[in-house]
């Protein structure tokens, strides 16, 4: 009798860890894929902001046609990277919406030498809109990662690992910068020339 209550014991404990493991790796992917959507919830903001920002100054600067066609195309591809897109395939978004960041860079330097358009209202709170913007997906991003990670570690752990098969688990992709622009130091010159 003793001995099949300690074999109902652990057969017991056994179960309440399958399940608690099971929990939390089912739990830590909806908070993965949450955190997934509140990037591509920024990622829609800042998509919706650049045909404004480029349609704006588009008068303006005829002869800079080359630079406002790679906004727009390199917009036109993150649209279709993140169409569709799960923390699986957080690499290919990743890419495209760092040719798109690099496109933008040299739009706003190129904005920047036009005093007229920066005397405008309508183009400095459009400009403050993408600063803005380009902020709140970069701190969904840092999330993303974060929550991802966490995920990522609970399925190698003992004992969710016996139970990840069972749960579905895959590893979730983190997000990389892939261009090199983005990994170089900003060059600061406060000189006063």
């Amino acid at each position: 009798m003793i001995a099949l209550l300690v074999l109902f014991g652990i057969a017991t404990a056994l179960v309440f860890l399958f399940v608690s493991a099971y929990n939390r790796l089912i739990s830590l992917k909806g908070q993965t894929d949450n955190a997934w959507k509140q990037i591509d919830v920024q990622l829609k903001r800042r998509h919706d902001l650049i045909p404004n920002l480029t349609n704006s100054v588009k008068g303006a600067m005829q002869f800079e046609k080359e630079t406002l066609e790679s906004v727009i195309a390199a917009r036109n591809s993150a649209i279709s990277a993140s169409t569709g897109a799960t923390p699986a395939t957080a690499g290919k978004v990743a890419a495209a919406e760092g040719v798109l960041t690099a496109a933008l860079t040299r739009f706003m330097a190129v904005v920047e030498a036009y005093p007229d358009l920066k005397a405008t209202g309508n183009i400095g709170k459009l400009q403050e809109e993408l600063a803005s913007t380009e902020n709140k997906v970069s701190f969904a991003r840092q999330a993303y990662n974060d929550t991802a990670t966490e995920y990522n570690i609970s399925q190698r752990q003992f004992p969710t690992l016996l139970v990840a098969g069972v749960a579905g688990a895959s590893q979730a992709q983190l997000w990389e910068l892939t261009d090199a622009a983005e990994r170089a130091v900003p060059m600061v010159d406060l000189a006063m020339k």
